[in-house]
């Protein structure tokens, strides 16, 4: 899987999630721009667990403080399993 086809499918996993219609760009961040909660966060994160069958540990996830980021991870990770 590309990294656009990831990106396509993490757009449409953010939808639900971005409550304020905030415009994703790679530099939108979790926490400030789209106000993300740990407990959101939480849910976001199983929803792509979920979506492509991989596991982000916590320390990956500490790390992961933009759009662009994750997408860059999930990518990442979906190519290794």
């Amino acid at each position: 899987m590309t990294e656009a086809e990831v990106d396509t499918r993490i757009r449409a996993l953010i939808e639900p999630f971005n409550k304020k219609g905030v415009e994703i760009t790679d530099s939108t961040t979790f926490q400030n721009d789209l106000e993300f909660d740990s407990l959101t966060v939480m849910d976001f994160v199983a929803e792509i667990e979920d979506e492509f069958d991989i596991i982000i540990s916590m320390n990956q996830q500490a790390e992961i403080e933009n759009y662009g980021q994750l997408v860059s991870a999930v990518h990442k990770l979906q190519a290794a399993s």
